[in-house]
């Protein structure tokens, strides 16, 4: 509780001066705190770590790419949710459909089975042995099972799943990898 408490007050302490959600909390964690109230202090932090997070899947959900022509795309907002028994981390997913074929593409960052994937997914010599590798532009996937997998900037996992790979790379080649390797920067 006492680092928790400190993290917050460093927090507090770097905030900018206008008010939003997650100052809020943090700073009626900090008051409550020098009140004595551990128990609610604890309540706020939690629930400034929880907007944290959301503004983080929404970060993450910005990176996946809008439907080319002909698509649609239907994000799924309750994919954070999921993680949560699996670990934690943030995630977002999409499903691209053009009537004929539907997909999903899961982009998830800051969780435990990102970290058993990071190192296969990073080395090529281990993904030749784990299917069949296709190159996305830069990004090598391996596709195993009907799913492609790739791992941006050792730090994000992206899969996708429900399609031929011809049709999923269609999508796959609208990511904007920079911007998802730099995800949380």
């Amino acid at each position: 509780m006492i680092r928790t408490t400190a993290i917050a007050l460093v927090l507090a302490a770097g905030l900018p001066a206008q008010a939003d959600e997650v100052s809020d909390a943090i700073q009626s964690a900090l008051d409550a705190y020098t009140a004595g109230d551990m128990q609610f202090a604890a309540e706020e932090l939690a629930y400034a770590q929880q907007l944290l997070q959301e503004m983080s899947a929404m970060s993450l959900s910005d990176c996946l790419p809008d439907a080319p022509d002909g698509w649609t795309r239907e994000i799924n907002t309750e994919m954070n949710a999921g993680l949560a028994m699996m670990g934690g981390g943030v995630g977002a997913e999409a499903e691209y459909s053009d009537g004929t074929n539907s997909f999903t593409v899961t982009a998830m960052a800051d969780n435990p089975m990102v970290t058993a994937m990071a190192g296969m997914l990073s080395n090529a010599a281990i993904m030749a042995t784990m299917g069949k590798m296709t190159r996305v532009g830069r990004q090598k996937y391996v596709t195993q099972n009907g799913e492609m997998s790739t791992m941006v900037n050792n730090r994000v996992l992206v899969q996708a799943k429900g399609a031929a790979p011809e049709v999923m790379v269609q999508v796959l080649e609208l990511i904007d990898y920079r911007k998802l390797g730099a995800f949380g920067s």
